[in-house]
């Protein structure tokens, strides 16, 4: 009898459930103010659409002339809204943030100020935008700076722990490897942190195993070769790839009672992992040989291409000097403190300086490099007559470390 009563209760009860939960889900008809939407009802289902437009003079606060909107748990996935034809929709940056209006839109005359991710930078200087007539004037945008690093280099039977994986790393970033079981740094230790230095990593780790005969310090097999693999780290100027290591910049690496003249050629494959240069790349990759270019504001130096010696090494690689200068704008304080700025060797940029008051506008410095030294102009606006602008430079110490000059 109890579970008769029990079931007719069940019956009568989820109908009502289902409907409280069915009607909580809905959306009640927007207002719209200055404006239509169709299909025109009272209340919407979840993941209804419906499409609004807006009178003359006035616009939908998202991209375009209509717009859609959606039902999503009883909310409209944006609310529908018309904004006059002289506001602004929050703009889209990419590697950037900036403070959003609460409004959701803003009016004309509207300034807004980005801040760039971290490895990023202003791209010429701009970090503002004015909303005009309904559109951003000069929107800012950020482009990778040049003291920032790519992804840690990959280090055998190593991981890089604490992290998820990205592919650009702020200047100042740490990132720690740990050894595989079985494998130590120097004996003792298994892990170790290598830092992002004005574009560079600064040397990792190397995890050696000690499992037998025939393990370099990376762990593979050498394999009766009789040679021993070179560390090719750590500022030895060695390049170390495959089987076999060669002096960067002279000399060569062969088995014992082998002379150099014997040495020959041999296809690139045999040689195992091509070598890399510091602020380079490898842009060809041969059969007999690789061909490798510099990064922007660097310099190539060294043989045009890289070839495999019978023996298994590689031959002389080529270098990438740096041909650049850099400003440090926390160390003026005229300029805007927007970190370093970098310059290519006989070209110039505009940095901008600091407001001194609500007119001062569009003021900044004209900068040169020459030969690896920084030439500031005196702050001037875009209307001042170039010459004029131009006129006093200041001369200033290379910022930069490297030792291209001296006084």
């Amino acid at each position: 009898m109890c579970s008769r009563y029990l079931g007719f209760f069940l019956l009568v009860w989820f109908p009502g459930a289902l409907h409280a939960q069915s009607a909580a889900l809905q959306c009640a008809a927007p207002s719209l103010d200055r404006g239509y939407f169709v299909p025109v009802k009272e209340t919407y289902s979840h993941d209804s659409k419906l499409t609004y437009a807006c009178e003359n003079t006035h616009k939908p606060a998202v991209e375009g002339w209509w717009a859609e909107s959606v039902c999503q748990h009883g909310t409209w996935s944006h609310t529908p809204r018309c904004i006059e034809e002289k506001a602004c929709i929050p703009p889209t940056i990419a590697n950037a943030k900036y403070t959003e209006a609460s409004e959701g839109w803003y009016e004309e005359g509207n300034i807004i100020r980005i801040t760039c991710d971290k490895g990023y930078e202003h791209k010429d200087n701009i970090a503002t935008a004015k909303c005009i007539n309904g559109t951003w004037s000069s929107l800012p945008m950020c482009e990778r700076s040049m003291s920032a690093c790519s992804e840690p280099p990959k280090v055998p039977h190593a991981v890089i722990t604490g992290l998820d994986y990205q592919d650009l790393f702020a200047a100042g970033s740490e990132v720690q490897y740990e050894c595989e079981d079985g494998y130590t740094i120097d004996g003792v230790h298994t892990k170790k942190s290598t830092y992002c230095l004005s574009g560079h990593w600064t040397e990792g780790p190397v995890c050696g195993g000690g499992r037998g005969p025939g393990t370099d310090l990376g762990g593979s097999a050498v394999g009766g070769t009789g040679r021993r693999p070179g560390s090719g780290h750590g500022g030895t100027g060695t390049t170390s790839a495959g089987s076999g290591t060669r002096p960067v910049g002279g000399g060569s690496s062969t088995s014992s009672g082998t002379n150099e003249e014997e040495i020959q050629n041999a296809p690139i494959e045999s040689c195992g992992k091509h070598p890399s240069i510091p602020n380079g790349e490898i842009v060809d990759t041969r059969e007999m040989f690789l061909k490798y270019a510099c990064n922007t504001f660097y310099t190539y130096v060294g043989p045009k291409t890289v070839v495999c010696h019978s023996d298994g090494t590689w031959s002389d690689v080529p270098s990438c000097r740096a041909t650049y200068c850099s400003v440090d704008t926390h160390q003026y304080r005229e300029l805007y403190s927007d970190g370093v700025k970098y310059v290519k060797d006989g070209e110039g940029r505009k940095l901008a300086c600091v407001k001194l008051d609500e007119w001062w506008t569009d003021h900044f410095s004209e900068v040169r490099c020459t030969n690896g030294r920084i030439r500031l102009s005196e702050c001037c606006s875009w209307l001042t007559i170039k010459s004029l602008c131009s006129g006093t430079l200041r001369k200033r110490r290379l910022l930069l470390p490297l030792d291209l000059l001296t006084e």
